[in-house]
């Protein structure tokens, strides 16, 4: 699936083609053409350890329990990151149904067109019902929800609530709804979100991982940036360290005026001494997403720069020192925003223009989120960007962004907040 910033990189001028030429054939074991500081990382790869079954057989446990709490018979999922979570079947979304239907009581079914069957029990094997997976197939002259609707019944499901994942097509819904009208159609969001919000030892250490393989490859990769690089070819340097890391990683650029567009823009953009370069990218260790910005410049920032850099440190830090059980998301950003308007970029969202944070695991936005008006209480285990920033159009813009977890007495980064503008990753 593309990410926004391989979507907005893909949309701004592509003058640098040809300077990208020699970089884009260099593969991971071709040092000879990087720059020494790309060429001198090492793999991680072998640090990952991927989930197992019986974690995703668990994961199915915790979701029938909700189920139940929730009224819902059962649960339906299609392509995307939950599939993922409960099932590890990756699939995308087309106009073909692929289904997994999670029954509160008795084993998972899976519908699929029938030319896919082989690949559905290719990546089935080793979800948690292995070879023996039930899988009903149907041709391309058949309907896939009748199938669903013989699955719940098979089930004893022919009345009672069924739960849709939340980024399930409408037109899969509605199939589903007409073909069982006796059922009555809700959010699983509940039951989907309710179990991915709270990750285990292990999905945090993946996630820990994944947060350190970006801030080395932004690391790196800033080693070898040279005044007039356009920020595309820094892009793809970002993209060159993350994979002789090992992982698949990219990153959004955004330089001097620009990076007071909080997503960027497609404006051709060349990087100068004296000049702000907000950097926001991440990579996924196995499915497991890191997000971080870092802000800097090459040369000495102006006392305006520092000034701003210096509130949004302190906003990033409050946040993460209010961030504990038992509080309100709400209440984290409210920490982070009461620091810059008191510092005179307020009210409100005027110059710090989105919300603190998001949640994250499989996706890099997820349930729930640290913005007004959220009265979730946080609990231990959740998992959050601390991203506070301040946008002067015409001028600059700073962001500060780690990712964190809830502890059982606080909050703690994966990694190290960047200590100022001109040595962003505190070293030398």
């Amino acid at each position: 699936m593309i990410s926004r910033r391989r979507f907005l990189r893909a949309s701004s001028v592509a003058g640098a083609a040809l300077s990208l030429a020699p970089l884009a054939a260099a593969g991971p074991a071709d040092a000879a053409e990087l720059p020494p500081s790309l060429a001198a990382l090492p793999s991680m790869k072998h640090l990952a350890q991927p989930i197992t079954r019986e974690e995703r057989a668990e994961r199915q446990e915790r979701a029938r329990r909700l189920m139940s709490a929730n009224q819902m018979d059962a649960i339906v999922m299609s392509g995307g990151t939950s599939l993922q979570y409960f099932a590890g079947v990756s699939w995308w979304l087309s106009e073909r149904l692929f289904a997994m239907v999670l029954p509160a009581k008795g084993e998972a079914f899976y519908v699929s067109p029938a030319f896919e069957e082989g690949r559905a029990r290719e990546q089935l094997s080793s979800g948690p019902a292995g070879e023996h997976a039930d899988v009903r197939v149907w041709q391309e002259d058949e309907s896939p929800y009748q199938l669903i609707a013989q699955g719940l019944k098979d089930r004893g499901i022919s009345t009672g609530t069924i739960g849709m994942e939340e980024t399930l097509y409408f037109v899969y819904s509605d199939g589903i709804r007409k073909a069982a009208p006796h059922l009555q159609v809700v959010s699983a969001t509940p039951v989907t979100a309710g179990c991915r919000r709270l990750k285990s030892q292990h999905e945090l250490a993946l996630m820990r991982l994944a947060s350190q393989v970006t801030l080395t490859a932004y690391e790196a990769s800033y080693k070898a940036l040279k005044p007039g690089m356009t920020r595309d070819e820094f892009g793809h340097l970002l993209e060159v360290a993350h994979e002789r890391l090992g992982f698949s990683g990219d990153a959004l650029v955004e330089v001097g005026e620009y990076s007071a567009f909080p997503h960027g823009s497609i404006a051709r953009q060349v990087i100068r001494e004296g000049t702000i370069v907000l950097v926001d990218g991440g990579c996924t260790v196995e499915g497991y997403c890191s997000d971080i910005t870092r802000t800097f410049l090459l040369g000495k920032p102006s006392d305006k720069m520092r000034e701003v850099f210096a509130i949004v440190h302190r906003a990033q830090a409050a946040a993460l020192q209010t961030a504990k059980p038992g509080v309100e998301c709400q209440a984290v950003d409210a920490a982070a925003r009461k620091v810059i308007t008191d510092a005179g970029y307020g009210p409100d969202y005027k110059y710090f223009t989105h919300r603190l944070g998001h949640g994250m695991g499989l996706d890099g936005h997820e349930w729930p989120y640290l913005v007004r008006g959220n009265t979730t209480k946080l609990e231990p285990h959740m998992t959050f960007s601390d991203e506070p920033g301040i946008y002067l159009r015409g001028e600059f813009g700073v962001r500060l962004e780690d990712d964190m977890h809830i502890t059982e007495d606080g909050a703690e980064l994966f990694t190290p907040p960047s200590p100022s503008l001109e040595n962003p990753f505190g070293k030398g």
